[in-house]
């Protein structure tokens, strides 16, 4: 009888230890998705996860000691979180790391993302143009990409692309300080379509085309 009540017991207990709490799987495909100094953390949820699933989000500059969290990055649900105002210097190299939870007390592993450079990692947009026919010709204004972006980079520059309506092309630079550029000698009553792009010369790096634009000359 003593045997067989101990054998119940260490059941018991190997039963407790199975069905303990259990090591969540960490979130996947972590990493910065950056356009215009935007600078967002992004996951993909663990397999076979729940929407109560919550997480958490710590950031570092590379080559310091410590992880710090992220204020408003601590156990939310969503699956993203703006790190811009944290990744503010365009220079420094930067690590995130995000870990899942779940209540009462499971949790994952910590994920990590590819290291990130804000300068050369982000994605620059292309400008918005704002076309005016008028009897000299096409007036063209160039607003450019957003105020963090002008202020990151003093030597924009913008290429716009004139498509005539055989096909033939043209293409005009710009510099950042110039916002209009008029095109004449076009032949009356012929569309023109029109687009754009921001380059960064020293970085030899641009934006994609803009949207296509296309407007009647009088």
């Amino acid at each position: 009888m003593n045997r067989l009540l101990l054998g119940a017991v260490l059941l018991g207990n190997l039963r407790d230890t199975v069905s303990g709490p259990v090591m969540l799987a960490p979130p996947t495909q972590v990493r910065f998705d950056s356009v215009d100094y935007k600078n967002i953390l992004h996951w993909t949820p663990p397999a076979n996860s729940t929407s109560s699933l919550q997480y958490n989000v710590q950031w570092m500059i590379y080559g310091e000691p410590e992880w710090l969290d992220v204020d408003g990055c601590q156990g939310i649900h969503k699956q993203q979180c703006d790190l811009s105002a944290v990744t503010s210097e365009p220079m420094e190299w930067y690590y995130a790391r995000v870990h899942a939870s779940s209540l009462p007390s499971s949790k994952s592993a910590w994920a990590l993302s590819p290291r990130f450079n804000p300068l050369w990692d982000t994605i620059i947009s292309p400008p918005v143009l704002r076309l005016n026919v008028t009897a000299q010709g096409i007036v063209v204004r160039v607003k450019p990409p957003k105020q963090l972006v002008r202020k990151m980079h003093s030597s924009l520059q913008y290429e716009i692309y004139l498509t005539h309506n055989g096909g033939e092309k043209e293409v005009f630079e710009l510099d950042c300080c110039l916002n209009k550029l008029t095109l004449k000698e076009l032949k009356h009553k012929e569309e023109y379509c029109l687009q754009a792009q921001t380059l960064i010369p020293f970085q030899d790096k641009s934006s994609t085309l803009g949207s296509v634009k296309c407007v009647t000359t009088l």
